[in-house]
């Protein structure tokens, strides 16, 4: 649009009304919008990714969550379900079940799988389950076998196909499990109720529940879960709300827990928001970078405006109308990225549920989720704002002397004051939704703080460079001396760099040590005292045996073992835990059971920090000792009381003191010890720990003397109800877990790095138009073409490896945080990571300079010249 173009509607126009002005700047807007989109595809590319992200990320979790609650029947195997440890429900119990409705009986444990020939053994998930299995959905098997046949006691059994890889058998061969040997008759092609079942350590094996009692597998104390589900005669809410409520005051010593369809799986809801939490809070973060690149984009198209803005007002056009023109063509543009961010979010539950069939549930692809769009599509449009009204408001007060005065250079200082106080405040409007909106607003609180922090220190880095580069003496390199110059000139790249690559690089730096460290702790580098193997179900009747034949095996191996019983804490100090609202850290020692055990002396690797320990011959009223922390967490100190659940009978004890556990040594350890007369005749096994002995001088790492295999193989055999777990093998099946999940995240945590590497580009692309004139004036006063290029590619290669070390500092900073300070773990510094960084940032850096540049190189001198 030209200025004459301009010149006839506002002399033509005779309202000055404020309405009159808004009709101008929508058909001059639309006007100037009629040249097409450039230089704002980065813009639209950065609003629609980031809206992209928070709208699809949302989403998912809300077709996730939404498939739970209406598959909640299949995944909790009926409408209730009653779950109790160690015992069986007793005959009043039953009568209350069997009176709701149909009933299906389930039992699970861990056990160890033997090849018949002895040979090989593996940890499984046993599944025993009645003919009514299951009540909701369907049991696929290959080759087909009835829930009914499966029920039967026949001495067969249904299989993961893992099981099948894991001892190199078929079906139709023999595996011993307990004392009894059972025919694999098929594998598990769908499970109803899988996601249900929770998190499994080991391939899950099918049998019946009369064929679980042959076994040998069940005896007093065993952990075994028995359930209850029930396919309720009256299937109403309030028939459903009614039931627990009997459940909970008729049977107040039953130490049950009752599930709804509408809770069916609690720990993969609260996982699930967790994980979209930190997923808006990563779009967020992309959408923020993508700001800077909006700003980039509208800072550079408005001083290429800048000589018709100033026509404008020298025909009498107010400032109001330049602001409004411009504003309406950025909501323009801004509505045209939401809308392409909007439709991409709405198909990521399409895509969701084609990848996650079989494993999550999730409800109808084709369904749009209002409220995560609507989120979206402010998050979008607040951001825009919120980086486009300070160039703006620079422009409206622009004067009319530019148009003479030949200023090419950009638009420079701060805007008037009511463009800085309206950008402050849409920035506090989006703290505040993402902080409010968040499940857990204190992480969200840091995280928007730490993004906030990042940016002024990206800023200050950037100052800090161009000081650098202004101090540094004179070199006799003419492209080192060039590349500094161009660091710290006006108009330099310096910022737009640092600050675009800076934020998404520090993100991933920050993921990949989280993820290596966690890698460590977990496999690579075990603490030195940590066991080999852990032993569980030991019987009393068994126990001296047990150690008589393991420290026969490995005389020098350090063989602990501690009685063993599960219990559910049902109240503190006397209030039931269904009445008490704690939510955070603590709550998850509320939730479910746990594992308790008793002693007369505390534990080795334990130190209290406040209270005293029981005399070994004490006899008085049940105490107990309580861990320091969780103690903390819910809100307990020495001298309040614990009651538990056990075996059907309710113990209440008296905290004698807190404390300290090494919990990361992996030794036995527990939240709750009692002393030794609270459990006095109750049935209970045994847990042991063994680790073996290491060759003199050996780390934890160097192979034991005796190999672990035999001692597994010498146990299973000796003990076919023990379940031993070699830890190697757990920390390998957690390794994965946690692969899985870092790479969900890292591939999160890329939409912030593709956001940076558009800033990027945009902003190079931006600057290419004063370095057309710098080289013109260089070729001409005689520089050659690889010397320029020696010098662009120098300074990018500077600013480059400046916003990788920042990224490092950042990043490890924020990893060892979370490390060290949330999850107690020794953070260690990772030099593959700071290599991949700086890589890559030299990478992006100098291949997008170089390849924005080599067009910039090609320019004939005369056309820029004349304009000079």
């Amino acid at each position: 649009m030209t200025a004459t173009d301009l010149s006839m509607p506002i002399a033509a126009d005779a309202k000055p009304a404020s309405q009159s002005t808004l009709s101008l700047a929508w058909r001059f807007a639309l006007r100037e919008m009629r040249g097409g989109l450039r230089g704002f595809y980065v813009f639209l590319a950065c609003i629609a990714l980031g809206v992209a992200a928070i709208a699809g990320v949302n989403s998912v979790a809300l077709s996730i969550t939404g498939g739970i609650a209406s598959e909640g029947k299949a995944i909790l195997g009926g409408d209730l379900a009653f779950s109790l440890v160690h015992r069986e429900a007793s005959e009043n119990e039953s009568a209350f079940i069997d009176g709701l409705g149909k009933v299906s009986q389930v039992a699970t444990l861990r056990a160890m799988a033997r090849k018949s020939d002895g040979s090989d053994q593996t940890l499984i998930e046993i599944k025993a389950v009645d003919a009514n299995y299951p009540l909701e959905g369907s049991l696929i098997t290959e080759p087909s076998a009835g829930s009914t046949s499966l029920a039967a006691q026949n001495t067969e059994i249904t299989v993961d196909p893992l099981l099948l890889d894991r001892l190199e058998l078929k079906v139709g061969d023999k595996v011993k499990i307990g004392s009894q040997e059972f025919l694999i008759g098929s594998t598990i092609g769908n499970e109803p109720d899988r996601v249900g079942d929770g998190f499994a350590v080991g391939p899950k094996v099918l049998m019946s529940i009369a064929d679980l009692r042959q076994s040998g597998l069940v005896q007093l104390g065993s952990l075994v879960r028995w359930r209850y589900r029930v396919a309720m005669n009256d299937t109403s809410e309030a028939a459903l709300k009614a039931a627990i409520e009997t459940a909970r005051d008729d049977f107040p010593n039953a130490g049950w827990r009752v599930q709804s369809r509408s809770n069916a799986a609690p720990a993969l809801a609260r996982n699930i928001e967790r994980f979209s939490q930190f997923l808006t809070l990563v779009g967020l973060t992309a959408l923020i970078v993508g700001g800077v690149g909006v700003a980039n984009a509208v800072r550079a198209f408005m001083n290429t405006k800048q000589h018709i803005i100033a026509t404008f007002k020298c025909l009498g056009a107010p400032a109001n109308l330049i602001f409004q023109t411009y504003l309406i063509q950025i909501l323009l543009l801004t509505s045209i990225g939401v809308v392409v961010g909007l439709v991409l979010g709405m198909l990521m539950p399409v895509v969701a549920k084609l990848a996650l069939a079989g494993i999550i549930p999730v409800s109808g692809g084709g369904t749009i989720f209002p409220m995560a769009l609507l989120m979206a599509v402010v998050y979008g449009f607040l951001t825009a704002l919120a980086f486009t009204l300070w160039p703006l408001g620079r422009a409206r007060d622009v004067p009319a002397t530019a148009l003479f005065r030949q200023i090419s250079r950009g638009l420079s200082g701060a805007p008037a004051r009511v463009f800085v106080l309206a950008t402050g405040l849409i920035v506090l409007v989006l703290t505040v939704l993402a902080v409010t909106q968040a499940a857990d607003s204190r992480v969200a609180g840091v995280f928007v703080a730490g993004i906030a922090f990042s940016f002024v220190l990206l800023r200050a880095v950037a100052q800090f460079i161009e000081w650098l580069a202004r101090k540094a003496p004179q070199v006799r390199s003419t492209p080192l001396r060039l590349a500094i110059g161009n660091i710290h000139r006006p108009g330099a790249l310096t910022p737009s760099v640092v600050l675009s690559l800076g934020l998404g690089l520090a993100l991933l730096v920050a993921l990949a040590m989280i993820d290596g460290n966690l890698r460590r702790q977990v496999s690579g580098n075990l603490p030195e005292r940590a066991p080999d193997f852990f032993f569980v179900d030991i019987q009393n009747a068994e126990l001296d045996r047990f150690k008589q034949i393991v420290t026969t095996k490995d005389p020098d191996g350090d063989l602990q073992s501690v009685p063993m019983l599960r219990g559910r804490i049902t109240a503190l100090n006397g209030v039931s835990t269904t009445e008490l609202k704690i939510t955070g850290e603590g709550a998850w020692v509320l939730r479910g059971d746990r594992g308790i055990t008793y002693s007369a002396q505390k534990p080795e690797n334990s130190s209290l920090e406040s209270g005293k320990w029981w005399a070994e011959d004490y006899s008085g009223s049940p105490l107990v000792s309580f861990t320091a922390e969780e103690a903390g967490e819910l809100g307990l100190k020495v001298g309040d009381t614990v009651t538990v659940n056990v075996l059907g009978r309710t113990f209440t004890a008296e905290i004698a003191n807190l404390r300290n556990v090494e919990w990361e040594s992996m030794s036995i350890n527990f939240v709750m010890v009692f002393s030794p007369n609270t459990f006095a005749g109750a049935p209970h096994s045994h847990l042991a720990t063994l680790r073996m002995t290491r060759p003199e001088g050996g780390s934890r790492n160097s192979d034991p003397v005796i190999p672990d295999s035999d001692m597994l193989k010498l146990v299973t055999q000796s003990f076919p109800t023990v379940t031993s777990v070699r830890v190697r093998d757990a920390a390998s099946t957690v390794n994965e877990l946690i692969s899985q999940l870092a790479t969900a995240i890292r591939a999160a945590a890329s939409v912030a790095l593709v956001a940076s590497i558009l800033v990027l580009g945009g902003a190079l692309a931006a600057g290419n138009e004063s370095r057309t004139h710098d080289a013109v004036v260089l070729k001409t006063l005689g520089a050659t073409r690889k010397t320029l290029i020696g010098a662009f590619a120098t300074e990018y290669f500077l600013l480059g490896l400046a916003t990788a070390i920042f990224a490092l500092f950042a990043g490890g900073l924020a990893s060892w945080f979370v490390i060290d300070q949330i999850m107690g773990f020794e953070a260690r510094f990772m030099p593959e990571v700071a290599v991949f960084t700086i890589v890559t940032a030299l990478v992006f850096t100098v291949g997008f300079g170089l390849a924005g540049t080599w067009r910039v190189l090609g320019q004939k001198a005369a056309p820029i010249l004349r304009d000079l």
